[in-house]
């Protein structure tokens, strides 16, 4: 089966800062009021410090009353009251904007996720895509509520104290101005052990996410075979490692919070071990000491929280790299015509390939070499071949999930890059090998081919499925839940499910990928059956190994390494000793062709 696209990596980890920088400017406006507000409340403060250290000053030095300060009291309750006020519309502002920017960027990612295709996401492991557009975007709530603000207001705020501090003792503004960037210092020292040991974390917890949903899909048969014990060891050493990993971003952090702790308490008491000895000798009035006293703490504790909330944001910097990873793999293009816009639909679904190459990995794995077939109106068409010739890449293209790298796909005469490929697969029904179940009912499952379709189009489009009797016999017929992957259905019943979908959609163009693989007779006998009551007055690409699904088609085209090896009906492939040959002498003998 051929492989999809594999992931690109690398990028720096200053890249995905600026590019989530980028992603705030969806929500400037309410992190710029976050930011202001932050600011205001560091002004406040200022104030506030003013405002006490008068009141001290006066009742304790001049000897003042109560009647004499009320005033400036009152005047610092309600500074209080705003600056509270400050601090709660800031943290609103501050969620506004994670809340913004994670909703754009969840729905940003599934986008990109639906545009690239089945052939991006069938190489990748769903619980990890999962555990990215979920907890991956959940984790850059702190970094746009906590840390982005907080990195606006560790230079304004410390900014905004110095411009009171220095014009009144201009040494304690000194002492603060030198002391202030050993915060951030150890903060980048520490920061940058932090900072892979989170990477380190968030790839335990991708692989830990993906490991699980692999084995609970997967339970059913690791029993059957006698394999699930065996996964206790995997899921306990994965477990480990996620734990390990966490113990060591919380040492990390615990650290970093020790250290700005004490280096903030240090330059605080260097501070007021300065204006005491000045107040001692009679250098500084106590009125201006004690206000620069009140603010020395409030000047360190914005850099403090930057450092605290640094560790905050890393795990969301940390998903970021697989977030803008996805993003930033090339969807196909789609080209149009030449006016700028796609053209009409093709009156004729007559399908020529014409020179078709393809490459998976970036041109480092051909998949086709030169293909040219054509599909003719209402015939139907089966692809045989190996593992590996190239039978999938041909459905791919078709469906537009992948664009040729040389070579044209024509439509009716048009070229199938002009066409829109959303209005194009409107024409296309799909059966794929494996098809997809989602967790809702039968009818909730069959109307995704055509929603908002009545239950007698559903009860009609079940019954040539040969669908309609197991449904019946469900505890609650189309209303049953079939839960995720179809987890209460077996493989036919859910092939069935799938060609009730392709009956309701009643599509002209079918593509049918291994549509009776892994059955058991009895059940392909009953999916056979459906297909020759769907192919009738319908175009049909037909892509099987069991070549039992083949023998009935018009014409049979018989791939090799992507390339055509063979074409003609199967009487005459038969006639001639080639690969096809080879393939049917191995089927009638048990082996898979």
């Amino acid at each position: 089966m051929d492989n999809p696209f594999p992931r690109s990596r690398g990028a720096s980890p200053i890249r995905f800062d600026r590019r989530l920088l980028r992603r705030a400017q969806t929500a400037k406006s309410p992190l710029a009021l976050a930011i202001a507000l932050g600011a205001g409340g560091g002004a406040i403060v200022v104030v506030q410090a003013y405002l006490l250290s008068l009141v001290v000053s006066q009742v304790f030095l001049d000897g003042r009353e109560l009647g004499d300060v009320l005033s400036l009291l009152v005047g610092f309750l309600a500074l209080s009251i705003a600056r509270a006020g400050m601090v709660w519309g800031a943290e609103l502002a501050a969620d506004r904007v994670a809340s913004r920017v994670k909703h754009d960027l969840r729905a940003r990612l599934m986008a990109h996720l639906m545009v690239l295709g089945p052939a991006y996401t069938r190489g990748e492991r769903s619980g990890e895509l999962a555990n990215t557009a979920v907890e991956g975007i959940e984790a850059l709530d702190a970094y746009f509520r906590q840390y982005l603000p907080q990195l606006a207001l560790a230079a304004l705020v410390p900014l905004t104290v110095l411009l009171f501090v220095f014009p009144l003792d201009w040494v304690s503004g000194l002492v603060m101005l030198l002391t202030a960037p050993l915060i951030p210092v150890f903060m980048i020292l520490i920061g940058s052990l932090a900072e892979s040991l989170t990477r380190r974390q968030w790839t335990s917890l991708s692989r830990m996410s993906a490991h699980f949903l692999d084995v609970l899909q997967g339970l059913a048969t690791l029993k059957l075979f006698g394999r699930s014990r065996e996964q206790f060891r995997v899921i306990a050493q994965i477990s480990d490692e996620f734990r390990g990993a966490t113990m060591g971003v919380l040492r990390a952090t615990f650290l970093s919070a020790l250290v700005l702790e004490l280096v903030a308490t240090i330059s605080t008491a260097v501070v007021a071990v300065q204006i005491g000895l000045r107040l001692l000798y009679g250098q500084l009035a106590f009125q201006q000491g004690f206000f620069v006293l009140l603010l020395a703490p409030e000047f360190y504790l914005p850099l403090r929280l930057l450092g605290t909330r640094f560790h905050a944001g890393m795990q969301g910097v940390a998903a970021a790299q697989r977030i803008f990873e996805v993003l930033e793999t090339p969807a196909a293009e789609h080209s149009a015509c030449s006016s700028g816009r796609p053209a009409a639909s093709p009156k004729r679904l007559d399908i020529r390939f014409s020179g078709v190459h393809y490459a998976y990995e970036e041109g480092k794995r051909p998949a086709l070499n030169g293909l040219s077939f054509e599909l003719q109106q209402g015939r139907s068409l089966a692809l045989v071949g190996p593992s590996g010739a190239g039978k999938s890449t041909v459905a791919y293209l078709m469906l537009r999930f992948i664009e040729p790298d040389r070579g044209a796909i024509t439509v009716g005469g048009q070229p199938l890059q002009a066409l829109s490929p959303a209005a194009w697969r409107e024409q296309v029904a799909w059966v794929p090998q494996n098809p997809y179940l989602f967790h809702g009912t039968v009818a909730e499952n069959i109307c995704l081919a055509r929603p908002g379709a009545s239950l007698d189009q559903v009860e009609s489009a079940a019954s040539q499925a040969s669908a309609s009797r197991f449904i019946e016999a469900l505890p609650k017929g189309y209303d049953t839940v079939i839960g995720e992957r179809g987890a209460r259905l077996s493989g036919g019943e859910a092939q069935r499910i799938a060609l009730a979908r392709a009956f309701l959609k009643d599509a002209p163009l079918l593509i049918l990928d291994e549509a009776t693989a892994n059955l058991d007779p009895e059940i392909e006998a009953m999916v056979q059956e459906a297909m020759a009551r769907l192919l009738p007055g319908r175009t049909a690409l037909i892509i099987a190994h069991r070549l039992s699904t083949v023998y009935r088609a018009d014409r049979i085209v018989v791939l090799d390494r992507g390339q055509l090896a063979q074409e003609g009906s199967h009487t005459d492939l038969m006639q001639q000793s080639g690969l096809y040959r080879r393939l049917v002498g191995a089927y009638a003998a048990g082996g898979q062709a």
